[in-house]
């Protein structure tokens, strides 16, 4: 089970750095284009703003998203404020989803995400860290893959290794990164095993759809094409 009093804390750490980061920009930064097709950096910041309120839904139990077209449909009118408006949402909506989690409650209990998924509620704090870190990282400013917490980097390269694991479009992968570490996904498609090669950060590129491959090295066959999260 997650430490989920540390992973609160390691949220915390990765908002104040995103947050500090985005103070630095000027206003025309926020229409830029972000790394995520068809978002701005507004639409990524609005996002993150409200997935911190659907988490908290969650955490009391409640929907986490309204449905699928107002989660979009809030997305879309929150991308373009001002800056201030997008730090002071992205600030409040992160302290209503901390405060929440401090609420005494039985971390153990099974609760619902989006499309019905299920998780441990101790999970629900390393998920939000996964938001945060990924999204500061799609920002396109400044914050690469490389800059992210060494644990949160393997945490999450695991997750998606899992998720990945037995999935009928991918076939069986070794995932080996340059600290030794040794991971495997797929397995359910047919075609030979191949072994995958790379530092954690194009590992975790790789995994989570920010980066092609290209710089991974591959042994056994062609670099599997990982399926959209």
């Amino acid at each position: 089970m997650s430490d989920h009093v540390r992973d609160l804390a390691s949220v915390r750490g990765a908002t104040e750095r995103l947050l500090a980061a985005a103070e630095l920009w000027d206003e025309s930064t926020v229409p830029e284009p972000s790394r995520l097709p068809g978002w701005s950096r507004g639409h990524v910041l609005a996002h993150l703003s409200r997935n911190a309120d659907a988490l908290r839904n969650v955490l009391r139990g409640l929907p986490m998203y309204a449905g699928g077209e107002i989660r979009d449909r809030d997305i879309e009118a929150g991308a373009p404020r001002s800056l201030a408006e997008h730090l002071a949402d992205l600030r409040g909506s992160s302290e209503g989803f901390l405060a929440e989690a401090a609420v005494p409650a039985d971390w153990s209990r099974t609760v619902e995400l989006r499309n019905g998924v299920t998780e441990s509620a101790s999970e629900l704090p390393f998920r939000r860290w996964a938001e945060v870190e990924l999204h500061h990282v799609d920002l396109g400013a400044g914050y690469e893959l490389e800059d992210l917490p060494e644990e949160f980097t393997a945490r999450e390269s695991d997750f998606l290794a899992e998720r990945f694991a037995r999935h009928p479009q991918v076939v069986s992968t070794r995932v080996r990164s340059g600290n030794g570490r040794v991971r495997t996904t797929g397995g359910g498609a047919d075609g030979p095993p191949v072994v995958v090669s790379g530092s954690e950060a194009d590992v975790l590129g790789w995994l989570s759809g920010r980066r092609d491959g290209s710089a991974l090295s591959v042994e056994g066959g062609p670099l599997p094409v990982l399926p959209p999260l």
